[in-house]
């Protein structure tokens, strides 16, 4: 992707479930994800209403993580994105 290209909110929910695949908190989430606050609350929101994350308590925070029904999604989206420009969703990892 490239840095002048903004992404749609479907890349966002998929690059937030991928890096999820193992616990993690707010703060890494949209560290990682480079999201703001109020936004990061939004997508988390949204995905955890639907079922596509879990969320924990280690203890001391919060943590997010995918669940099952995350995988199907992640499975889709990444299919659907290879067939429109022939590579996979780029992001760090």
């Amino acid at each position: 992707m490239n840095v002048a290209e903004r992404r749609t909110s479907y890349e966002i929910c998929w690059e937030i479930l991928v890096f999820c695949s193992v616990p993690r908190t707010f703060t890494a989430i949209v560290s990682r994800c480079d999201l703001n606050s109020k936004n990061g609350q939004k997508y988390l929101g949204l995905l955890v209403d639907r079922g596509f994350l879990t969320v924990g308590n280690n203890g001391e925070r919060l943590h997010y993580m995918a669940t099952d029904q995350a995988e199907e999604f992640i499975a889709q989206f990444t299919l659907l994105y290879k067939g429109l420009y022939d590579k996979g969703p780029g992001f760090r990892l």
